[in-house]
């Protein structure tokens, strides 16, 4: 008997504003309306625009990035009703493709300003920059960063179910008060919510005004759901366990990558793209009781960029800061360290700093805690594939400046 061609549930539209679209929403909200309903045990195929909604374009300057408007992030295809998923479920999510849109075969990475989203080291480069990837295939090169190639490892950033209105009541008021307490930082630490450019798809003006209120930004993952974890292995053929706490699970997906390297360092780090994910659903009938699952769980699929062995270059951070600052055990200042260290290395064949921030975002760099017991340095390290170089840069090579050009910066 033949197969059925594959149902696409959405096909987006990147010509119109994505916050008109009635098949995408911006917030975590159980009201928010469901857009199409997919069986039990269904494959289908589901369109995702770019993060920002079409807000950064292939051009040669980073004043998109710089005036990049983050009130209407991320924007989500769904929320999609499952059928026979309950509260206490678990909902299986088998990624068995992503790719780009054949109608946009490029994607972007992108440094924010500090004052506008930031990134893991923007205190030391705090302007907006960015660089354009072109797909070849399963490659991907840069106008903007020229001497590099690699295959991509091509995945969501985001997918997860709706939280009930008791679970986002919990991560509404954790996060204030994690607000309240930080607030002598000086700088975000979480993002309320906000009415600003609230899209809730099919919803009516008093839904739109109720998510305004209540719903939850989609910037952080979460335990309770998964949302935007960024992980760069749940690519095509892994498998994503997600706890449902609503009727039907309310499943969302979107922000998707054609590469990223671990930690996703600038921020709009990966590769970001339009695409089409191809997901096949299933429920575990009270999967959260049998896993004892506190938050998601996943096992990786058998696609990743192959280099072998003897073939990465690993540099070490410890937690001890850029001002000679001793730190207790804190990951966090050591792979910011760690950062510094590939920089410095790069910054010998010609590269400018900007160039490799981006370059360490969304190549598939290998991002590890080495140890954090040994008081009272944590150690974690960075492994730099060599292979997606068109020139030597093992330590035993002389480095040779090269004319690298420049990444896209905005305009003073």
């Amino acid at each position: 008997m033949p197969m059925q061609a594959l149902r696409t549930t959405v096909k987006v539209d990147l010509e119109k504003d994505a916050g008109t679209l009635p098949y995408l929403h911006n917030r975590w909200h159980p009201d928010i309306p469901c857009i199409d309903k997919i069986k039990n045990n269904e494959t289908v195929k589901i369109q995702c625009v770019d993060w920002t909604g079409g807000q950064i374009k292939n051009n040669d300057s980073a004043d998109d990035v710089r005036d990049v408007d983050l009130t209407k992030i991320h924007y989500l295809t769904g929320p999609f009703e499952i059928e026979e998923a309950e509260p206490g479920d678990v909902l299986v999510v088998d990624i068995q493709d992503v790719q780009p849109l054949p109608d946009q075969p490029w994607g972007f990475t992108g440094i924010f300003a500090k004052e506008n989203g930031g990134g893991f080291l923007d205190e030391i480069y705090p302007k907006p920059a960015k660089a354009i990837w072109d797909f070849e295939g399963i490659n991907c090169s840069s106008r903007h960063i020229p001497g590099v190639r690699f295959a991509g490892l091509i995945h969501p950033g985001i997918l997860g179910c709706a939280p009930s209105h008791e679970v986002l009541k919990t991560w509404n008021e954790r996060e204030a008060t994690l607000i309240s307490e930080c607030s002598h930082m000086g700088r975000d630490v979480a993002q309320p919510p906000n009415a600003t450019n609230v899209h809730v798809g099919t919803g009516d003006d008093s839904i739109k005004e109720k998510v305004g209120r209540e719903g939850a930004r989609t910037i952080p993952g979460r335990p309770e759901h998964g949302g935007n974890c960024d992980i760069k292995n749940l690519s095509r053929g892994s498998k994503v366990y997600l706890p449902v706490h609503v009727a039907g699970a309310k499943f969302s997906v979107g922000d998707l990558h054609f590469s990223q390297g671990d930690g996703e360092i600038s921020f709009c780090g990966a590769i970001e793209m339009a695409g089409e994910i191809t997901i096949k659903f299933s429920v575990m009938k009270g999967g959260v009781e049998h896993l004892g699952m506190k938050s998601p769980i996943y096992i990786p699929g058998p696609v990743e960029p192959q280099f072998g062995p003897g073939r990465y270059i690993y540099f070490e951070g410890f937690s001890v800061d850029e001002h000679g600052k001793q730190h207790y055990l804190d990951a966090t200042i050591a792979y910011r360290q760690t950062c510094l260290r590939v920089i410095e290395y790069l910054r010998r064949f010609g590269y400018d700093d900007y160039q490799i921030y981006l370059l360490l975002s969304c190549a598939p760099v290998q991002g590890h805690i080495a140890g954090i017991v040994d008081i009272p340095n944590a150690c974690t390290t960075m492994g730099l594939p060599i292979d997606i170089f068109d020139f030597d840069i093992r330590p035993e090579a002389k480095p040779e400046k090269r004319d690298l050009g420049s990444c896209a910066y905005a305009s003073k």
